[in-house]
């Protein structure tokens, strides 16, 4: 398969562009940028440099990578936007590169991003995630492998939000997400219960489940301080890499945010 640049393309002449390469009309590729094999780049997208695209990937018209970090502390220091194999970039998508804090923003392979999604500086968006309509991300969020975030959702910068878990549409998602959860609400965000629907169609077992509802329990009703909770987790329920995943997210918890906590009327 050849490469294809539309004519009316700017394509610097520092910039790697993989085999069957295409690039749509009036789009701008700076130097500095490394596009994969048999990626797709729609009309009138702009890739600024410090971006590595992987193979096979989809961007769709309008969509803005790699442009300099909105922060106040950025003092154009060499950063970088990373971007796996076979991701989607839908229309109009802004993806900041990073800051000397962590040196780039990354999205994983297999992900879908949707219209109008912006991600800040130093973000890093795992595998296999979906990104609904307009999601907006500060910077330095985590979006861990398989996570769902829906539509007008607002995250809050250093939130992280586990493995299979999903936010609700219009949430103002201001605190840390466990894995295989669900969260939502505007006026208070909250813990909503396991993302059952969602672990289903992973191909979850009952017993997979079961036990990750155990250790919801402990930790969400018995009463006891997370660092306690936690303890008892680890004595009482079976090791299995459910369990542990969800050990391992709380035992690397972030100091800027505190974590969901169930509701309460």
């Amino acid at each position: 398969m050849e490469t294809f640049i539309h004519p009316t393309a700017i394509v610097s002449t520092e910039a790697e562009i993989g085999l069957g390469v295409s690039i749509g009309p009036y789009t701008v590729i700076e130097g500095d940028v490394v596009i994969g094999d048999r990626t797709e780049i729609g009309p009138h997208v702009q890739i600024a440099e410090g971006a590595r695209l992987g193979r096979e990937c989809k961007i769709f018209a309008g969509a803005t990578l790699a442009t300099v970090p909105q922060d106040l502390k950025f003092e154009g220091e060499k950063t970088y936007l990373h971007v796996g194999d076979r991701t989607v970039i839908r229309e109009y998508v802004t993806l900041n590169r990073g800051t000397k804090a962590s040196g780039k923003t990354v999205v994983g392979s297999d992900s879908l991003i949707m219209a109008y999604v912006h991600a800040g500086h130093d973000c890093i968006i795992g595998n296999h995630v979906i990104i609904v309509n307009s999601v907006q991300f500060g910077g330095h969020c985590e979006v861990e492998d398989y996570a769902v975030v829906g539509g007008l959702a607002g995250v809050h910068q250093f939130v992280r939000i586990g493995k299979y878990a999903m936010v609700a549409g219009i949430s103002r998602a201001s605190l840390d997400v466990p894995p295989y959860v669900m969260a939502g609400g505007h006026d208070t965000f909250r813990f909503e219960g396991l993302n059952i629907v969602g672990l289903k169609r992973r191909g979850f077992s009952s017993e997979q489940i079961d036990n990750i509802r155990d250790v919801y329990r402990i930790i969400f009703q018995s009463g006891l301080l997370l660092g306690n909770a936690l303890e008892k987790v680890d004595q009482e329920c079976k090791c299995t890499p459910e369990v542990n995943e969800i050990l391992h997210f709380f035992g690397n918890g972030s100091a800027k945010r505190k974590y969901i906590r169930p509701f309460k009327s």
